[in-house]
């Protein structure tokens, strides 16, 4: 259904005391209309009702994890608002509210808007022309990088660049235009801690991540790539189990999840 398991992936955000951990997400539990979500790939309609365990068991992953859920009650006028990720960009103490390239999603922002009072007294937002989708934001440390794609332009990658700075947050712009099989940059890149970055071929000699340990995800396995470091877990897509061990070879706890509906 989708090219990118990420698209389930939290809002999380570093509130408690120990810095160095996640302690909260923002989730939302898929409409009973997901199905007509935006697809960029010809698998066949998901199935609603597995669809709900799949996210179920993400969340119970989540709280494994060690963080607390803020869940957002289903939406059915925003088919793709399950995929809270593409919605907001948190930095540190601050937060950028985004403007989704896909007309269509324009509306999920409000709820997420509402969320995050509750945690920053400030909200900054992408404004048009600019479009920013949150799955083409990879936080690397201090570092950020911001693809630039089909959903989000150089406007709006621009005014996130100046947001980030403003926070004393540098970041540089990755060009996936013209790569078919990424549809956000974190569809092919994830970072891990460590000065580690997971990595498709179609990015894995990008200028853009030299001077980081690369971690290559092998042809064929490509939506290996979508995975996401939680505090002491990383949890991958079920499937791929030539990826995880090697994620267990550099150390890491892995929690696999099956992502066939998303």
């Amino acid at each position: 259904y989708r090219c990118r398991p990420d698209v389930q992936a939290n809002l999380s955000q570093l509130l408690g005391n120990n810095k160095k951990m996640f302690s909260r997400a923002i989730v939302r539990q898929p409409s009973a209309n997901f199905a007509e979500g935006l697809t960029s790939v010809q698998l066949g309609k998901p199935l609603y009702e597995r669809g709900l365990e799949q996210h179920e068991a993400y969340c119970a992953a989540l709280e494994q994890c060690g963080l607390e859920l803020v869940r957002l009650e289903s939406d059915g006028r925003y088919p793709d608002s399950t995929f809270v990720e593409d919605t907001a960009v948190l930095a540190g103490q601050g937060a950028v509210l985004t403007r989704p390239g896909a007309p269509t999603r324009s509306g999920e922002v409000t709820a997420i808007a509402a969320a995050l009072t509750a945690f920053f007294p400030r909200l900054d937002s992408i404004q048009e022309p600019g479009t920013l989708d949150g799955g083409d934001v990879c936080e690397a440390g201090n570092h950020f990088f911001i693809g630039i794609s089909g959903r989000t332009n150089e406007a709006g990658a621009r005014q996130l660049a100046r947001l980030l700075e403003s926070s004393d947050y540098p970041s540089s712009f990755v060009d996936i235009r013209g790569i078919e099989a990424i549809l956000h940059l974190k569809s092919g890149l994830a970072y891990l801690g460590d000065n580690r970055l997971v990595v498709t071929d179609a990015l894995a000699n990008r200028a853009e991540f030299r001077g980081y340990d690369l971690v290559h995800v092998q042809a064929g396995d490509e939506d290996a790539a979508n995975c996401v470091r939680i505090n002491d877990h990383v949890l991958v897509a079920a499937g791929y189990q030539s990826f995880e061990r090697n994620l267990q070879g550099f150390g890491y706890q892995t929690i696999a999840l099956e992502m066939s509906e998303f």
